[in-house]
């Protein structure tokens, strides 16, 4: 009788989805880069918040009529967000493309052989982790906002519509970007050039788009990544753009199919 056939298969360290995603739990949480992006992603979220809050109610006086009209509390106590996508960008390039900087991907991929379990935990895990945190960061950045609002009587509530949709929206928003980050660290498995290509992808093409007449620009800037998902966050639905859900929709679909992209890379290549 062979040892192999003594030794219950569970105890033989089976390579399960579970056992992987514990794993890959593991090595998120024992960066330190992963603690430091974070925080900075939560810092921003919150700081940024409270001080766009605190000084449109102490020059509101001064601000234009359009200004005042237009006016969104619950944007303004969010507009930190612009700056955490960047850190959560960042740590979703990380999370892989850091193992092909250090070579740790080659006792990765031998540990999970099949690969694609791998990118499916490192996204799940990545995706819990930055949700729980940057809807909290969220939440608290309304809070803290709406009591800077609340000294000239601008804030609002959550129980008013579409408030509790834009805060838990911004989680969501931030979630679906680090997603972005992990599938195009995985597809080019370089921390610069998925860095770079996040942020144009974010950041960049919606500037290219304004060059473009303003017929085309109507066309096409509602289905850019970034304006789509960030469609979400505003409790007044903008001229030329999706609805929030169908927007974010929208959004979703850009990072499965670069997540796809990813798995389909990851099957194809050596590590």
């Amino acid at each position: 009788m062979t040892t192999a056939t003594v030794i219950p298969e569970a105890e033989r360290g089976e390579v399960t989805q579970l056992r992987v995603i514990h794993s890959e739990w593991i090595k998120l949480r024992s960066l330190r880069s992963t603690l430091f992006t974070l925080l900075a992603a939560v810092v921003a979220m919150i700081g940024l918040g409270f001080l766009f809050s605190y000084f449109t109610a102490d020059r509101w006086s001064h601000l234009p009529p359009e200004e005042r009209l237009n006016f969104d509390p619950t944007l303004v106590s969010l507009r930190g967000f612009y700056l955490a996508q960047l850190a959560v960008g960042v740590l979703g390039v990380l999370v892989i493309s850091g193992e092909y900087a250090t070579g740790m991907i080659r006792a990765s991929l031998s540990a999970v052989p099949r690969r694609l379990p791998m990118l499916w935990a490192k996204a799940l895990v990545f995706a819990a982790v930055a949700w729980a945190l940057m809807t909290i960061a969220s939440l608290v950045a309304f809070l803290v906002g709406q009591a800077a609002l609340s000294s000239h009587h601008l804030g609002t509530s959550l129980s008013a519509p579409g408030v509790l949709r834009a805060v838990l929206g911004a989680g969501l928003y931030l979630t679906v970007v680090g997603l972005v980050g992990v599938a195009f660290g995985a597809l080019i498995r370089n921390t610069a050039g998925g860095i770079a290509t996040v942020f144009g992808v974010l950041l960049v093409l919606p500037v290219l788009a304004e060059a473009l007449p303003s017929s085309w620009f109507d066309a096409i800037n509602k289905y850019l990544p970034s304006t789509a998902g960030q469609g979400l966050i505003h409790i007044h639905q903008e001229p030329h753009t999706l609805a929030p859900w169908t927007g974010f929709a929208v959004f979703c679909l850009y990072a499965l199919v670069a997540l796809a992209g990813a798995g389909v890379a990851l099957k194809r290549r050596d590590a």
